[in-house]
């Protein structure tokens, strides 16, 4: 397939997802929420006046963060124009949300200090488009947090040669999963300072990378 191919796919999948997305009958996207405390809780660990979430979805990650911190700026990017429908209807002052590709960010440079991106990567025909985007946009010393799938090796090999060829097969439009030294070996050649890399409960990747600033930073790898 090529990529135009799976953004069509996902653009399909999630328009016919994004009226029951919000909802206690969104099946299997119902895990997405399970990702929203470990993300709000990394953000928390460091101030931050801007953020931009990418694949935001319906919204709901910005929305829990504007309420409780209402005076920041937030910003939610989608490629579903249905998504971003259900999202405006969540807009308040200081939010936005915006129809586009998150492997070409329409945002001026370090417009942010933190980019999330949560159960999306793996849509990403190009992820190292996405972040060399996302290390664009923010700001010098600001932060990438990241939630997707990961597991071992040969689990990892499992979904992309059984899982996701099935899934597509459905009108899924997911394309690779990665291992977790993977997600590492792509952020840093992205200019990336990795900070946190870890393979979580739930088949979970959880990566936190910096955009570097003229001191180094301590890393913690787990892979």
């Amino acid at each position: 397939m090529t990529p135009e191919e799976y953004k069509q796919l996902s653009i399909r999948e999630f328009t016919e997802a994004a009226r029951a997305y919000d909802s206690d009958h969104a099946g299997i996207y119902e895990m997405c929420r399970d990702d929203y405390p470990q993300m709000l809780a990394e953000l928390e660990k460091e101030p931050f006046d801007a953020v931009l979430d990418v694949g935001c979805g319906t919204g709901a990650v910005l929305a829990l963060l504007h309420e409780k911190y209402p005076d920041r700026r937030y910003v939610g990017l989608d490629l579903t124009p249905e998504m971003i429908e259900v999202a405006r209807t969540k807009v308040a002052p200081g939010m936005e949300f915006v129809v586009g590709d998150a492997e070409n960010l329409p945002f001026d440079e370090a417009s942010f200090d933190a980019v999330l991106c949560s159960n999306s990567f793996h849509h990403y025909p190009n992820p190292a488009a996405f972040l060399a985007g996302a290390l664009r946009v923010l700001r010098p010393g600001g932060r990438l947090i990241l939630r997707d799938y990961t597991s071992s090796d040969p689990v990892v090999w499992l979904m992309n040669h059984v899982e996701l060829p099935l899934a597509r097969l459905v009108g899924h439009g997911d394309v690779r999963i990665l291992r977790q030294r993977e997600f590492v070996e792509l952020a840093q050649a992205a200019g990336f300072e990795v900070l946190v890399m870890e393979a979580q409960k739930g088949f979970r990747a959880h990566l936190v990378a910096r955009r570097p600033r003229n001191v180094a930073v301590l890393k913690h790898i787990k892979v």
